[in-house]
């Protein structure tokens, strides 16, 4: 029971609840509002996924210029000579 005293004085007066239909309303808005934060958290994961497997590719791609240039640094210093090094 609530005090209502700017409306009815000073009798007491029962409180005024939600009905059924709209506490579902509420639920079923709040269980939206909670599927929308974990698919937008879903696609955030995947967004940082996706962006590490590239910095992974671009790791992988400087290592293999690396070591191809050391692959034939050694291949060229078997063919030419030492006096020319």
């Amino acid at each position: 029971m609530i005090r209502y005293t700017e409306e009815c004085g000073k009798q007491w007066r029962p409180e005024q609840r939600k009905l059924g239909w709209q506490k579902q309303r509420e639920e079923e808005a709040k269980q939206e509002a909670g599927r929308k934060q974990e698919e937008w958290e879903m696609k955030r994961k995947k967004g940082r996924k996706i962006v590490e497997v590239k910095r992974m590719a671009e790791k992988w791609k400087v290592w293999d210029e690396e070591e191809e240039a050391a692959r034939l640094e050694e291949e060229v210093r078997k063919l030419v000579p030492e006096k020319f090094h």
